[in-house]
């Protein structure tokens, strides 16, 4: 009798969600369980190991390696690789994106401006449901507890960086921002008393990965604001604070970061203050 064909693995990231959607009904419990946390976190895939995702489905790791190969892939590297390769190049350029908004006829400003508010609503609405009260406590702890707070983010993080060094001078809580204009280096000024506020998204700002290592290795505390649990920035943090922005058209605006931002250099300012 023939045996059936192997599955053959799934070729692009829609060509998975297809195949996710046709095997979800009727399975086994845990296997349905990695079916919907999968299906909800997409996202999670490219950056997360075995373990942290069989965690957050709630299954035993060898569950979710019977997932990935119910797909048709030989394990989870494989599936990894799939969205690894699919998100290497970053997000698209910024032309492709006002192009596709273009297309998709929402090129008109007050339309643009609606679906903004709407995505920023949605972020802060998420950041108020899943913030991590004692995480931010831990946070506001080591801040205000440091002789200088060093700010780093750069790229799309920046403006949160540069905001929060602006807050925290105004509160007059001494405050360094490392902005990497004109390459300097600033890394030596990182002292045994102070802490570092580092601040990165996916894909992760290699320097400010860098420096949050440089001070860990000096034994200067770092509080992490990023988005991710498997988060290169969150190993070996003092405190971790997470967020996630919604986005539209593949732009994402800062409004649940900024927020959060806000409330922590104002937390700090006053427990500085007391």
């Amino acid at each position: 009798m023939d045996q059936p064909a192997p599955l053959v693995p799934p070729a692009s990231v829609e060509e998975f969600r297809d195949r996710l959607a046709a095997l979800s009904g009727g399975l086994p419990k845990r296997l349905r369980q990695c079916a919907e946390f999968v299906a909800a976190n997409t996202d999670r895939i490219a950056v997360s190991t075995v373990a942290e995702l069989a965690a957050g489905a709630d299954v035993p790791p060898s569950a979710l390696m019977r997932f990935c190969q119910m797909l048709g892939f030989s394990g989870f590297s494989e599936m990894q690789r799939l969205f690894r390769e699919a998100y290497s190049p970053g997000w698209p350029d910024y032309s492709t994106r006002l192009r596709n908004l273009k297309e998709g006829g929402a090129g008109r400003p007050a339309a643009l401006l609606a679906d903004f508010v709407e995505a920023g609503r949605l972020s802060l609405e998420s950041l108020a449901k899943s913030l991590d009260e004692p995480a931010l406590d831990a946070a506001v702890g080591v801040l205000a507890g440091a002789g200088m707070v060093h700010v780093v983010g750069l790229r799309r993080a920046f403006p949160v960086a540069s905001y929060l060094a602006y807050v925290f001078d105004k509160m007059q809580v001494p405050a360094l921002l490392h902005d990497g204009v004109g390459h300097l280096d600033h890394r030596h000024a990182l002292q045994a008393d102070d802490a570092l506020l580092a601040i990165t998204f996916a894909p992760y700002s290699a320097e400010t990965l860098a420096l949050a290592d440089e001070a860990r290795a000096r034994g200067v505390p770092v509080v992490a604001l990023t988005d991710l649990p498997a988060s290169p920035l969150a190993r070996g943090a003092a405190a971790v604070l997470r967020v996630t922005e919604v986005d539209f058209g593949a732009f994402r605006s800062l409004s649940a970061t900024l927020a959060l931002a806000l409330t922590l250099a104002v937390a700090v300012g006053s427990a500085r203050e007391g």
